[in-house]
């Protein structure tokens, strides 16, 4: 179906760390050898992607000079502009050097919370190069394994004052970037701080530019905390606080998982895909996922093809459960009240309350509605299995 052929109005991206995974994980080295920025923006711009997202050490070393960065970064521009891909995000690497082992902006040390700063408006310099609007904070480190150790509010105060402090770097150099913040309960720290979307959203009205500052959620990271992700995305939207999203996949609360997107959560994700499509949301689709370990350098692309299928199979299932009469019908049927009922406004006033309290609502006949979830539920089945 032309319908399943990714394009670069769909705004898929991915990270050079996601497909440029090499197999690694905590019991075992690389299955692959690593695949060049340049080799990446290629391949990606073969299948249909419309982006490239990186951390600044997945494009520059840490320890590259400063011949090496310019001659890194114009070969990279030069794929950009050959295979027509653009940067919409850019983050920082804040948890693989041991410098980071008990934090960055949270540390106890004030030194490494100087050089995480550091660390990041350099970063961010190098994504403005790039044209990134969107900059991603995840706080891989940002936690405790002993709570003895560190002030939990003394950390929450140092990250405060570290966003405060890039916001205004942003805003005096012109950048024009929004804060996304990515949550997770925990992995690689014992517990990371903030550790759900929702505690961001509630954390960031405390910092000096709200407006300025969203999320960035992660499928994975709130499956880990055993949330719904579809109702986590559709909170962040009717906050007006959804800038990035992370989509991949999980099996269950587990370790952190990155598995090829739609590839277990199969009627969550699709719920997800069609909020996102249906709530015009307008921001990148960035696939947060690595290939199985097992895979070899092709199977790589064959994961990149397949979380776009996916996404553009559940867009047009969307499309399907719309149109779809039965489906409908029993939709209207839920929402569906008494004939001649008509909703009042829950807008304050005390002759609006007075009215409320006289309403005739008999808790005994509210209880008889029929709400026949489970053919419902079943119609959806049969419609994202291919039977309707």
């Amino acid at each position: 179906m032309s319908s399943l052929q990714p394009r670069k109005e769909h705004k898929f991206t991915f990270g050079l760390w996601t497909v440029g995974n090499p197999g690694r994980d905590p019991f075992g080295e690389p299955t692959r050898e690593p695949l060049s920025p340049v080799t990446i923006v290629k391949r990606l711009s073969e299948l249909g992607a419309y982006g490239v997202n990186f951390h600044d050490n997945d494009l520059v070393p840490i320890d590259a000079s400063a011949t090496e960065r310019d001659r890194i970064v114009a070969e990279f521009r030069t794929a950009l502009d050959d295979y027509g891909l653009c940067v919409p995000m850019a983050t920082t690497n804040l948890f693989s050097d041991p410098a980071f082992k008990d934090g960055a902006y949270t540390s106890n040390d004030p030194r490494v919370r100087m050089y995480a700063v550091q660390k990041t408006m350099r970063a961010m310099d190098l994504g403005a190069e790039f044209g990134a609007k969107v900059y991603v904070f995840w706080g891989g480190r940002e936690g405790a394994e002993v709570d003895g150790a560190k002030d939990a509010r003394e950390a929450l105060k140092w990250f405060r004052e570290a966003l405060n402090f890039l916001c205004e770097y942003s805003i005096s150099q012109g950048y024009g970037y929004r804060f996304a913040l990515e949550a997770k309960p925990n992995e690689p720290r014992g517990d990371i701080y903030l550790p759900t979307t929702g505690a961001y959203l509630g954390f960031i009205p405390t910092l000096d530019h709200p407006d300025m500052v969203g999320v960035n959620p992660e499928v994975g990271h709130e499956q880990m905390a055993g949330l719904n992700f579809y109702h986590v995305i559709a909170q962040a939207i009717e906050a007006g606080k959804l800038f990035h999203i992370d989509l991949n996949d999980q099996k269950g609360c587990r370790f952190d998982q990155d598995l090829r997107f739609g590839s277990e959560s199969i009627k969550n994700m699709f719920f997800l895909v069609k909020l996102l499509e249906e709530s015009g949301y307008e921001g990148s689709r960035h696939f947060d996922a690595h290939a199985y370990r097992s895979e070899d350098p092709e199977g790589v692309w064959d994961f990149a093809a397949g979380c776009m299928r996916t996404y553009l199979i559940y867009r047009e299932k969307a499309r399907q459960f719309n149109d779809d009469p039965d489906i409908q019908a029993l939709l209207a049927e839920i929402r569906s009240t008494e004939p001649g009922f008509e909703q009042i406004p829950l807008e304050f006033t005390p002759e609006r309350a007075e009215q409320i309290k006289n309403l005739p609502l008999d808790r005994r006949e509210l209880a008889k509605k029929r709400l026949p979830y489970e053919r419902l539920d079943q119609l959806i089945i049969d419609l994202l299995m291919g039977v309707r």
